[in-house]
């Protein structure tokens, strides 16, 4: 577990748990994974919040679309972070309850979704601040697919809620 002990790191990690809580729609960007073997897992709409400024935390959202057999994402890395990890995210009452996760389970032929107020890879000590229209590689690791890599779009917070009427 990391601990930040830095207050602007306390504030980059509270500015990443607010974009969490913003928005739960999904930008469509099409990055479909790189090279994966026929019948493996595919990422899709791979993408990423901007950050604030001295943000040093981010999050990365995607689709896993499952091959013909049963997978399990077991990790992922970036360079443009010292750690990533894979979280889930959950309200009780007022309180955001994060947590870190071993692996995730892709049943075949099933979609898993990383998405805002759910599950997501936390982007641990950025390097580079994440702006908008910028992108980077991201690895993710499969008990049986091995390493897939996708690249992912950053790409405006979406807009708060709109009444419709």
């Amino acid at each position: 577990m990391i601990h930040l002990s830095c207050n602007s790191g306390r504030r980059g990690l509270m500015a990443f748990a607010m974009c969490l809580l913003i928005g739960h729609e999904q930008p469509q960007a099409q990055t479909p994974a790189k090279a994966p073997q026929k019948g493996q897992v595919q990422i899709q709409d791979a993408w990423a919040r901007p950050t604030v400024p001295g943000q040093t935390v981010g999050g990365g959202y995607f689709r896993i679309d499952g091959g013909p057999t049963a997978d399990r994402l077991t990790a992922a890395s970036t360079d443009i972070a010292q750690v990533v990890e894979l979280h889930t995210m959950r309200m009780d009452g007022d309180v955001m309850r994060m947590r870190q996760l071993d692996s995730v389970d892709v049943p075949a032929n099933q979609s898993v979704e990383f998405k805002p107020g759910g599950m997501h890879v936390m982007l641990i000590g950025l390097k580079t601040p994440l702006k908008v229209g910028n992108s980077f590689p991201i690895t993710l690791r499969f008990e049986k697919a091995g390493p897939v890599s996708v690249n992912v779009r950053v790409l405006p917070a979406p807009p708060a809620a709109e009444h419709k009427h």
